[in-house]
Parts: C-alpha cells; sequence; structure tokens
C-alpha cells in the first residue's frame, strides 16, 4: 500500500540488496530516518538467510523483504527492488548497501536534487574530499580512477566520477522507462545504469561524501573485473555512439568521429608500413610521404579530439522530471537492440 506523501510530496523508498550482510543489515536499516516511507530488504539468495533474519528480527514497520529465487548479482537485486517500489508509486528510490559502508544519514543529500527539480538520478562520489580519500585502499583508489575514466567515455558523462559507487537515488519515473532486463545484474550494474540513463537522456549529479570502512569484506574484487569492465564500457560505447549520432540525430560530429579515424589509421598504417619499405631498401624516405602521415595523423587527431569535445558539451542538463522521455514509448523495441 502506497504510505502518506512527505518531503514535500513526495514518497521515497530505499532499496537494500543483501549478501552476506546480516552483522550489519540491522544497524543500517536503524540508521534510516523518518522521513523514508518504506525500506525494501532484497534477499538476493543470501546463504546467510539476510531476509528471514530481518523478518524475525527488526520491528520496524517500513521494512518489507523481497526474496530472489537465485542469486542474481546485486544488479539483479536492486532491480526487484525498483520494480516493488514502482508498483508501489513511490516517488523517489534510493539504493543503500547492507554492509555499512554508506551513511544513511546521507539519504536527504542525495534525494534534495531530485526534489528541486535540477537530477533524475544522483549517486556518491567519495573523491571529493582529498584528505578523506586516503582512507581508501591503494589499489581500489586507482582501479576506481581508471574506471572512472572508463566510464565517462562509454556513458557519456563527462562529468561524473567513481562509477562502481552504488549509494544512488533515483526518480521513479526514470526508473521505470529503463530496461531492466537489458541492464547488467552484477557488478557492472553501476556502470550500465549511467550508460541506460545518457540513453534516456537522464540528468545525472554527483553528489560528495565520505567513504566508511569497518569489517564488512567488499565481494568486488576490482583486479578480477577490470577486463571485463574495460570490454563491456567499449561496447557501450559504441552502442551510444551509434544510437545517439547516427540513430537519434546527426551533427558535425557525426562526421567528425569517422573521418578522423579513418585519417588517423591511414596515417599510422600508411607511414609504418612505408618506414619499413625504407628501412629495408635503405633509402630515406620521401618529403611528400612524410607530409601525407603527419598532416593524415595531425587532422585525424583533431577530428577526433573535435569529436570528444563536442560529446562532452552535450552531455544531459535538462531533467526529464514529469516529462516523458523520448524512449518511454519505444523502450521495449529499442531495449532490444541497444
Amino acid at each position: 500500500m502506497l504510505k502518506a506523501k512527505t518531503n514535500n510530496s513526495y514518497s521515497i523508498a530505499v532499496v537494500i540488496p543483501c549478501y552476506k550482510v546480516t552483522k550489519h543489515i540491522l544497524g543500517v536499516i536503524g540508521s534510516i530516518g523518518p522521513e523514508i516511507d518504506h525500506i525494501y530488504v532484497v534477499d538476493d539468495a543470501c546463504p546467510e538467510n539476510t531476509g528471514k533474519m530481518v523478518q524475525k528480527e527488526c520491528n520496524d514497520s517500513r521494512v518489507s523483504a523481497i526474496f530472489s529465487k537465485k542469486n542474481q548479482g546485486v544488479g539483479g537485486a536492486v532491480m526487484a527492488g525498483y520494480q516493488a517500489a514502482i508498483d508501489a508509486g513511490y516517488d523517489i528510490i534510493v539504493k543503500l548497501d547492507g554492509d555499512g559502508q554508506m551513511d544513511p544519514n546521507l539519504i536527504e543529500q542525495f534525494i534534495e536534487p531530485i526534489m528541486s527539480g535540477t537530477a533524475d538520478y544522483t549517486k556518491g562520489n567519495r573523491f571529493f574530499n582529498l584528505e578523506e580519500i586516503s582512507a581508501m585502499p591503494k589499489v581500489r583508489l586507482f582501479g576506481n580512477a581508471g574506471l572512472s575514466f572508463l566510464t565517462k567515455i562509454s556513458s557519456g558523462y563527462w562529468d561524473l566520477f567513481d562509477p562502481t559507487n552504488g549509494y544512488t537515488a533515483i526518480r521513479s519515473s526514470v526508473a521505470s522507462i529503463l530496461p531492466f532486463k537489458k541492464i547488467s545484474k552484477r557488478y557492472f550494474f553501476e556502470t550500465d545504469m549511467l550508460f541506460r540513463l545518457n540513453i534516456a537522456r537522464a540528468v545525472v549529479v554527483d553528489v560528495p561524501m565520505n567513504a566508511r570502512y569497518g569489517d564488512e569484506i567488499s565481494n568486488l574484487k576490482i583486479s578480477k573485473v577490470i577486463g571485463e569492465f574495460f570490454i563491456k564500457n567499449i561496447k557501450n560505447f559504441i552502442k551510444r555512439i551509434f544510437y545517439n549520432y547516427y540513430l537519434r540525430d546527426m551533427s558535425i560530429a557525426s562526421l567528425e568521429l569517422p573521418i578522423g579515424l579513418f585519417l588517423l589509421i591511414f596515417g599510422g598504417v600508411f607511414g609504418v608500413s612505408n618506414w619499413i619499405s625504407s628501412a629495408r631498401a635503405g633509402v630515406a624516405t620521401s618529403a611528400g610521404t612524410v607530409m601525407i602521415v603527419g598532416m593524415s595523423l595531425i587532422m585525424g587527431l583533431q577530428l577526433v579530439l573535435a569529436f570528444f569535445a563536442y560529446d562532452i558539451s552535450t552531455v544531459p542538463r535538462r531533467p526529464l522530471g514529469g516529462r516523458k522521455s523520448p524512449l518511454a514509448s519505444s523502450s521495449k523495441s529499442d531495449s532490444k537492440s541497444i
């Protein structure tokens, strides 16, 4: 049943995916303030039976448990919670982890840009406070920096950082148009969400936050997923470019990228092949050949950089809010190919 709306007529639900977090989940729930109308604890086939433990030991009337028949990964668990909140009619959905690393006291900071109409989706960024970054494990620090750069390229949100940060809030009307069946269900979930949100032209805003590290054990190992993330980010980049610059619309950038890449490849291949031929023949490469190679590489690089400059300038700035997304009417058909 839909709860009475709060926070300036916005009803808010929290989704907590749970997998091996029995030590922390009750503390997380207990720290969630009264501004939240409902809390969905999603037991992702947890071997510790987190959902049943919450049902038995938690007395908060706002809490309900959702059980996955099989382990889906964090993305699958979150989307199950999203769907429940959408079906119940909540306006804003906040996602928290159950391991205690995310401070529930920050929820109001995450929902404020959505309530004020300046964002459709907010996510945490642990890199704003340089003094607090030292608390982050060095491997995770550099891994996140690398993943952030890849995500900027693939998602088109060049002004965002810390892509694997799972502290998020989303406008329910925006979540409802996303192709849940196509979004990655495991650790690539947060990054894939950004790609899907860009396709929908949603406005995404970073929210500064500090990391909290205790005795919890992270299931995400950067060293193990960096290869998978690299490949999936490249695929998303290609999909985004095709959809935004050739299928949905065309602009000068639609010409700059292919021409620039052609000139770079041509200049590189032509230059190397002629250098090898000249080296074998023992003669100097002609000035004309050097000029052709140099001009091709310079012009190609300039065109590619011009494309990225245009791409950076087109980061979504107008929130979807209550208006209909250009994908809303055809999300099912689009999701088959995107």
